[in-house]
Formats: C-alpha cells, structure tokens, sequence
C-alpha cells in the first residue's frame, strides 16, 4: 500500500515535469520515514535548474533524509553529465532504502541499482505501468534516437478537419481546445506544416501555462515574418522542405522528448504513411459536413490487409465532444 501510494504521487509529479525537462526524462522522487510519512519531493525542472529529481528531494529534505527512503520514477542515474551522478547523491545523504519503478535503458546512465546496493543501500525494483507510460516520451528517445510523435487532430464526425470552403474554426469545442493548451504545454514542441501556418496563422504558444514549446514549422510555401508563428514569445525553426527524412533529423538533433503534431493531412499523413507518428489524440465534435477535407489523406495503403491499426489508450467526453487517444500498433 505504501508504495502505492508514494507511485501514485510520483505520477502526478511526472505529469507536473512534462515540458520542462527536455532533453532530460521527466523524473520524479519523493522521500518518506521509516513511518512512510511523506518528508520531501520533487520532480526534473531543467528550466528552473540542471539538478535531478532525486537531488531536488534531498535538498529539501536536509538531514531528514539519512535513513530515509527514497522513491523514484526512474532508476538513478550512475554517471557524470552535466550534473554528478544520483546514486552518489543518494549514498551521501545516508539514504538507506531506494525503491525506482523503470529501469534506465540508456547503457551510459545505466546501473545505478547496482552501484547503490553494493554500497549497502538496499534496493527494489518495482516496475509501474503508469509510470513508464508518463516518461514513455524520453523512454522512446533513448531506444529508436527519435522523440514520440504525438498527432492531434480536431474533427467532426464524419473526419473533416474543414468545410469544402477551407472554414475551419471551430470544429471542436471550448473545453477540447482548452484541453489542447495542457497538450501543448506538455510538449517540447510543435510541428505544423506552411499551409497551416498561412491559412490559420497560429500561435501555437500555450493560453494559461509558462512554457513555450518551439515552434516549427515545415514546408516549401514562403509565411511572411509577419504571422503569429514569429514572434517572440517562444523559438521557431523552420524547415524550409517537404523531405520527411530531413523533418526527422531536424528534430533527432534538437533532441526532443515529445513532438506534438499540428499539422494537416499533407503533411500529418505523410508523418504517418513512414511510420513517424506513435499517437494519434482525436478531438471528435458532434458535427457533420458531409463533403469537406479529411484529417487523413493517401497513406499508400491498396488491400485491407495493410490497413494501420491503432490501439485506444483512453476515451473521455469532452464538453460536447469525445476526446479518444490511440497508440499506433501496426503499420508502424
């Protein structure tokens, strides 16, 4: 039950890093007594300072925390990079108890379950679902070199994305496009394609939150200085292509965690077609057009047999709306 709960606000402190610590993993750590009272936690705010989630906990725990227990969403980190290592640090502050819920695939950090418990430091490994899926975004960095691709698309019911007129705000509702804010805030950035930035001039900076996720912008079509998309409330790249291989190193360079996806059909479709998008986060409004253009577009797809298949993660109502997010399973 203890660890349950000490998982269960770990969960909430990870959701609490998301968007703030690129390139780094959104980790989280509480330390408790040998009572399991809650003394200190803390979650990886890189834009606030370099140290990690467990040093956050120990700083503010002080001398609370010899003997203490310490709880993480990652396992500690085992070499020097920008900051020390967090098993000397949980070693130092006289922690006797590490209990981490995923294991660290990358093979540099790597081993710091090992390095704690042969310095005396007793240490459980204790996997959570929930967990692994709140920092799945670093975890997918660190094993295919890309960041999670994330699609988010507004449609009605009948999957248009805009009228035959090229009307198409708004499709969804106040409350879905009040969800899309906490989306974006939770990226490290966001990708539209030129034909979006010309005809819907967004700002694509997050209404109510601190953070500023880059902007980039994709696509062969000139958007004058001008737009939204430029100003300086937050950094814009622009890839002045169509070559999704080109897209894709743009953004294996800057070493993003999550990319959220703006685009339209050309360019979403195109992401999708060469197995570049991992999510998809539908915003589906009890509408219908009946003729009009389609979130989705070729995907090179002939026989039923080839067909891309999603798996839904989750489905809520949204105001009036339905938001439904899916993980790509096939087709990838």
């Amino acid at each position: 039950m203890f660890i349950d709960d000490a998982y269960a606000h770990l969960l909430t402190l990870c959701h609490a890093g998301a968007g703030k610590s690129y390139p780094n993993p959104n980790v989280a750590a509480a330390i408790y007594s040998a009572e399991g009272k809650l003394m200190a936690d803390g979650f990886h705010n890189r834009k606030e300072s370099f140290d990690h989630a467990e040093v956050v906990a120990i700083k503010k725990a002080g001398a609370l925390a010899m003997g203490a227990t310490i709880v993480i969403s990652l396992e500690p980190c085992a070499h020097t990079g920008t900051t020390p290592p967090c098993t000397q640090a949980i070693i130092d502050a006289g922690i006797t108890r590490v209990v981490y819920a995923v294991n660290d695939p990358n093979p540099i950090a790597s081993g710091g379950a090992k390095i704690l418990a042969d310095a005396g430091v007793k240490v459980e490994f204790q996997h959570s679902d929930e967990l692994e899926f709140a920092q799945r975004a670093w975890l997918r960095k660190e094993r295919t070199g890309r960041p999670l691709m994330i699609w988010k698309v507004a449609t009605t019911l009948d999957s248009k994305v805009a009228a035959s007129d090229g009307t198409s705000q708004w499709i969804s509702g106040p409350e879905s496009r009040e969800d899309v804010q906490a989306l974006r805030a939770e990226s490290d950035a966001i990708l539209i394609g030129t034909n979006t930035a010309l005809v819907d001039n967004p700002h694509l900076v997050p209404r109510g939150h601190t953070e500023r996720p880059v902007r980039i912008v994709c696509g062969e079509q000139t958007v004058p200085p001008t737009h939204k998309v430029f100003d300086d409330e937050a950094r814009t790249i622009t890839v002045k292509s169509k070559s999704i291989p080109e897209l894709m190193g743009v953004l294996r360079d800057e070493k993003f965690n999550q990319v959220l996806v703006e685009a339209g059909p050309t360019l979403g479709s195109a992401l999708m077609a060469t197995g570049n998008i991992d999510e998809i986060i539908i915003y589906q409004a009890p509408k219908l057009l009946g003729a009009g253009k389609e979130f989705v577009s070729h995907l090179g797809i002939s026989t039923l047999a080839d067909h891309i298949e999603l798996e839904l993660i989750s489905a809520q109502a949204m105001g009036g709306d339905i938001k439904s997010h899916y993980r790509i399973v096939k087709g990838r």
